[in-house]
Parts: structure tokens; sequence; C-alpha cells
């Protein structure tokens, strides 16, 4: 295989928004374009016209952009080629490999009542296959559609990549339809045609795909053309053991999104969901490339798991730069509803904050959640936990370590710790019980990043605020 050979495709049908199993056909088609040093293409089978619509287009292709697998070249998009796939359609007829059928929809019907009740598979019996038939000939108005000559007898083996041989008998094959009654082409017929056009060499698509590999073929050896080489990648389930659809929740790519995950994590999430390299886990984005081929995929089906995602991701969100995590927070912050006054200053008190935040964040939700308190005003929403704790003893407490506090001339981190820890032992108490009446007062929690590097970014201006509007309220009894 030369370097230069390999050219490969996604092509994703715009009736649904990109859903996690053809995201991960996409980044395996990607990957195995960028180890060969080939080419990656994108295609949009949009076909269908009465159920492709462009909302559908403008998602997938904003969720393959956000993942960062954009094709190499611009989309192309299927039904401009129509006039192309009704070429070939004609070429076949003219050839013979290819007839008119006339057939009316209740005499198809009929058909397959028929063979029901004979205990025979439904399919078309090739009423037409050997008649004279031309475009011109009458029968009651009815326009005919085209279909394909299958093999009648034999069998047909396709070598897959990931399965390896594949047989079927052919008598298991019936004569399809490649252009239907209105002159419009069938998704098998265009789908090869596309394929054959742009010198597609490997195939790589989900494994509910196989049965139309084998229809397919028919067309590639009608025509005299070279078959790809085909690899039927196993599917997705659920945690149950159910298959992934369409309809559940968490399919939808933008989901993912919307839910904090990073691309890299779901990049590399997808990467192991199907195909291995010894026991790593965290494979990063160039070693994927070097490393990825279809060897490497197996056959069983691959479950979802929510877990490894999380692990993963936070494995990612460390590291991240603090700058970028910033934005994502912000931005998350200021689309809630939370009146939530952004200044600069509270970007510099979240950013300060953020290696103390993001080794504790399994999304980008959490991490926004967990920094909330940073862009807080007093009266903060104190949780159950922190409500509890903050009882007389601990207002105490902390109207003790506020006066201490607000004499600190230098309210450095160390320094903080130092004065902290030395009010507790004059006060014969030990440093929980000083530290987590001021969690509780600053943050709103129980649970946060160190006490002491919190108060430094919050300043002592802010902090002591945050201790007086907590003991006020908390006296009052609100």
């Amino acid at each position: 295989m030369s370097c230069m050979s390999v050219i490969t495709r996604f092509a994703p049908s715009p009736t649904g928004s990109l859903h996690i199993g053809g995201a991960r056909t996409a980044l395996f088609n990607f990957m195995f374009a960028r180890h060969h040093g080939g080419r990656y293409l994108l295609r949009i089978e949009d076909t269908d016209k009465e159920r492709s619509n462009m909302r559908m287009v403008d998602d997938i292709l904003d969720g393959l952009a956000w993942l960062g697998l954009e094709g190499d070249d611009e989309p192309i998009f299927q039904h401009k080629k129509i006039e192309r796939h009704i070429e070939v359609a004609y070429q076949l007829l003219k050839n013979d490999k290819a007839y008119y059928c006339y057939c009316s929809p209740n005499e198809l019907q009929l058909m397959r009542e028929n063979a029901r009740a004979e205990g025979r598979q439904p399919r078309y019996d090739a009423t037409w296959r050997n008649r004279k038939a031309s475009l011109n000939s009458p029968k009651g108005g009815i326009n005919p559609v085209i279909r394909i000559k299958a093999p009648l007898s034999g069998e047909t083996t396709i070598i897959d990549a990931v399965r390896g041989p594949v047989t079927v008998m052919n008598k298991q094959l019936d004569d399809m339809i490649i252009l239907r009654a209105d002159c419009t082409p069938t998704y098998m017929h265009s789908v090869v045609v596309d394929d054959h056009d742009v010198g597609i060499t490997h195939v790589i698509r989900g494994e509910d795909h196989l049965n139309n590999t084998f229809r397919q073929a028919i067309i590639y050896q009608a025509m005299g053309w070279e078959l790809p080489t085909f690899a039927h990648i196993p599917l997705i389930y659920d945690s149950n053991g159910s298959k992934l659809s369409k309809r559940q929740g968490a399919v939808n790519i933008n989901v993912y999104r919307e839910m904090g995950y990073l691309p890299e994590a779901l990049n590399n999430y997808l990467l192991r969901l199907g195909w291995s390299y010894g026991k790593e886990e965290i494979i990063s984005h160039d070693r994927a490339i070097k490393l990825f081929d279809l060897s490497g995929i197996g056959r069983s089906a691959s479950r979802f798991d929510f877990a490894k995602l999380e692990n993963i991701n936070s494995h990612y969100i460390r590291k991240t730069d603090n700058n970028k995590l910033t934005d994502m927070v912000l931005a998350r912050l200021s689309a809630g509803a939370n009146n939530l006054d952004l200044t600069d200053e509270i970007r510099l008190r979240i950013y300060l904050g953020m290696d103390g935040l993001k080794t504790r964040a399994r999304t980008i939700n959490e991490l926004s959640n967990n920094a909330r308190f940073y862009a807080a005003s007093p009266p903060l929403s104190l949780d159950e936990k922190a409500s509890q704790l903050l009882d007389n003893c601990a207002l105490n407490i902390l109207s003790g370590i506020a006066q201490t506090l607000s004499e600190l001339s230098s309210f450095h981190e160390s320094n903080i710790k130092h004065t902290i820890c030395l009010f507790a032992k004059e006060n014969r108490l030990k440093l929980g019980q000083v530290a987590q009446p001021l969690r509780a007062a600053v943050t709103g929690s129980i649970n946060s990043p160190s006490i002491f590097e919190i108060l430094a970014i919050l300043g002592k201006k802010e902090t002591l605020r945050r201790i007086d509007n907590a003991c006020s309220i908390n006296k009052k009894g609100y």
C-alpha cells in the first residue's frame, strides 16, 4: 500500500444529529487515513429529500468541527451528483446488467404475501428480468423502475478487514432497485457511484451496513469496478447490553459537549471503544495516528461506560491550559440564570484558583459549578451541610478568626495558613474546627480546594465581607 493511496470517507445522512456511533466511525476513518498519509473525505448523503434538512447538516458539521474531524476537502453533497448516478444506471441498463421493471405496488405487495405464505423470504421475484421492456413499454401508465441483475446462483465472499471472510449465498440477494420510477437513484446505487468516482479505497463503517455491502458489490461487479476494502466496526451498546439508539438522550454528540466533556477526551474514549493498543487508556492525538490500524479493531460489540469517559475527561481537564478552562467556565456561568457579574476581577479569581479546581472536576460543568463561589456575591447560598455546620459555636469561632485575619498586613497564602494554624492552637481547637466553618462561610460548601488558597485569591476585603455576612445571617436565623 503506497503512502498516498488510502482514501477514506465518512458519509452521514442528515436525517438526524451526529450520534456517538457516527462520531466513532468518522474518527476511525480519520485516523486510518492519517496513519497511512492518505485523505479523509466527508460526504453528506442527502438524496432522501423528504427526510434531509439543512439544520441537521449544520448540526453534523458543527459536531465534526468540534471533534476536529472535518474532511480534508469541502463536504460533498450527494444530491449534486444525481446526474452521474442516473448516467451509471442507464449504462448498466445498456450493458444488460440491469432492466426495466413495471410491477405495480399492488403486484409487489402480493408477491411478498405469497412468499410469506409459502415460507419463503419476501423479495422481488424477477418478473421483468428477462422481458424485452423499453422505457416506452405500455403497462397501465406505470413508470418503470430500473433494477440491477443480481447473480442467480453461487455465493459471494467479502474479505472484511475486521471480521475476515464473510460469505452469503447469492440466492439470498434480489434484483434491487437502483433508479426509482421518478428517476431518482436509490441510496444503494448512489453510494457505490460516489465511492468509486472519488477513489475510496477503504469503506470503514458500522457492522449494521454489512448486508448492504453484498448488495452494493453487485453494482461494483456489474460495472467492472474494483471493490474497496471493507471494514465493518462492531456496534456500541449501552451499559445494559442494549444497542445505543438515536432516540436515547446521550447519543447526540452535542449533548456530550453540553455535559462538559472535552473533544480530546471524547476522541480518546471513542478511539478505545472498539480499538485497542495494549493496555493504554490515555493515548494522545499524535500517538493515536502513529498507532492506529484496522488490525486493532475488535470483533465484539463495545459497551459505553460513562465512568471511564469521566476518568479520561478528568485527565484532559488537568492537562488543559488554565486560560482556556477559565474561558469555558465563564461561558457556562454567564449562560446560566445566575445574575452573576462576571467582571475582570472575577475572571482573575477563577484563573488563579484553577489549579485547585481542575484536579477535583470530572467535567467542565462540574468545574464550573465548583468555581461558582468565586463569582458569587454575599449572601452566599449555603448547601445543606454547610448550613448545618454554622451553629453558634462555629459562628463564635468565625468571629474570632475574622478579627485575627483583619489584623494581617500581608494576605498571602502562607501567611494566612500560619495565622489560622496559630489561632487554632491558641484556642485549643483542631485545625478542621476553624477551617471547615471558614470554608462554609466563604464558599457555601464544605468541599473545596485549600481554604488557605481560596482566602488568598478572594483577598482580605472579600474574605471578611463573606465571613461577616455569614455570621450576621445565621445569627438572625435566616
